[in-house]
């Protein structure tokens, strides 16, 4: 319903990957045994959400569906799994 009537929104798989992401951060924070302010951990953060942003968008234009982010969020995560899978060496 709201694709079709032009209501853009962030897809679940993206939205998650916030709290994901921070979590992250988090854990990356603890193993260096530094302090991030509130406003280091914030930028980082937005970096992450934009760029996930631009490549759900950018998967969904590349593979025509121009627009629609929960389909170029579905394909930027499968390439993102298959260019794992190739860096190992399984597939």
């Amino acid at each position: 319903y709201l694709q079709e009537h032009g209501v853009m929104f962030a897809p679940g798989k993206a939205a998650n990957a916030g709290g994901v992401a921070t979590s992250a951060l988090e854990m990356s924070q603890n193993s260096e045994r530094l302090s991030w302010s509130f406003e280091e951990v914030d930028a980082k953060l937005k970096d992450i959400m934009v760029n996930i942003c631009h490549n759900a968008a950018n998967a969904a234009e590349k593979y025509g569906f121009k627009g629609n982010y929960v389909v170029g969020a579905n394909i930027a995560g499968f390439e993102k799994v298959v260019d794992a899978m190739e860096a190992q060496g399984i597939v």
